[in-house]
């Protein structure tokens, strides 16, 4: 275990740090003076001491380790935009929002494609199994942000049973959580009615059902510890897609989080901020592939930690 996770410590350490490097030469080789494009109407002196401030009148290189030893002390320093925010502000303003709701999409998501997919398995050929599948299809079909556009026009104009947008009740997460786990849920219920077939013809399900056990000890207590793992290796690209994909509908219900920030910080060319929010989001991912691996070992102790 202490070795699995000093290499993984490693490996992280190298993945962020080519990560920065990658996105930092993009972003000022695209445009070199970022945010200060648009500001034609500064003054030279006043553009001067900005560019001064920002190390714009510096080499990109030399620039380069300025900002990798400012990362290095966790101090990615201002917003081009944003002067009288830190880029630390901002993050510690969105990533709880963007959390809260990546935390609730997945938690939909696994409930709904758990019950749905165990569901299809027990009733295997049947009207409801069909229905759950031809779902599990619209859903991985369907991009989340059509899904939105359908489920506001539907839930908030004809129903008006949920707001447009908004933060701040419990009840402004429901719709974007919804439509953020939809496509999520649908290959988690396709890979548990997968694995739960699969489990279900095994040599200690039929003794178990021998021994008199209740069915539903059975399903839950048996065949389903051993149905997640293709569920549990897909939590880590699951991840993945509710982070990435939250960038989208946080725009869209107009949530500030960390997507917001995002979007924003690329239409306005704010460098800085657009690179703490890359790093912030491939430490994320790599820790929660790093979580999901430990997890092998808790659900199927067969499985060792040796790379």
């Amino acid at each position: 275990m202490i070795k699995f996770l000093l290499k993984r410590m490693l490996w992280m350490v190298l993945t962020m740090w080519v990560v920065f490097t990658i996105s930092f030469f993009l972003m000022w080789t695209v445009s070199p003076e970022g945010a200060l494009l648009s500001e034609r109407q500064l003054p030279e002196a006043i553009k001067q001491n900005l560019e001064r401030y920002y190390h714009l009148d510096q080499p990109l290189t030399y620039r380069y380790f300025i900002v990798l030893w400012e990362y290095l002390h966790l101090n990615p320093g201002p917003s081009m935009k944003l002067i009288d925010k830190s880029i630390l502000e901002i993050l510690r303003e969105g990533l709880p929002i963007s959390i809260s709701l990546g935390v609730l999409g997945l938690s939909f998501a696994l409930i709904l494609g758990f019950a749905s997919g165990i569901i299809s398995a027990l009733r295997r050929q049947t009207v409801i199994d069909v229905t759950f599948r031809s779902i599990a299809t619209l859903g991985i079909a369907i991009p989340n942000f059509v899904l939105a556009g359908f489920a506001i026009i539907i839930f908030v104009f004809q129903l008006k049973l949920f707001p447009a947008a908004g933060w701040g009740r419990p009840i402004d997460l429901v719709l974007p959580s919804l439509c953020l786990a939809a496509p999520f849920a649908a290959y988690i219920s396709r890979l548990t009615r997968t694995g739960m077939l699969e489990v279900l013809g095994q040599d200690y399900i039929r003794t178990a059902y021998a021994k008199g056990l209740m069915p539903t000890t059975v399903v839950l207590k048996h065949a389903f510890r051993g149905a997640i793992l293709p569920v549990v290796s897909y939590l880590g690209p699951a991840t993945a897609g509710i982070l990435t994909g939250s960038l989208v509908l946080e725009r869209i219900f107009f949530i500030p989080g960390m997507g917001s920030h995002f979007i924003e910080a690329v239409l306005q060319k704010d460098h800085p901020v657009s690179l703490a929010i890359v790093m912030v989001y491939t430490f994320l991912l790599f820790t929660m592939n790093t979580l999901v691996d430990l997890s092998y070992g808790l659900i199927d102790p067969r499985v060792k930690l040796d790379k």
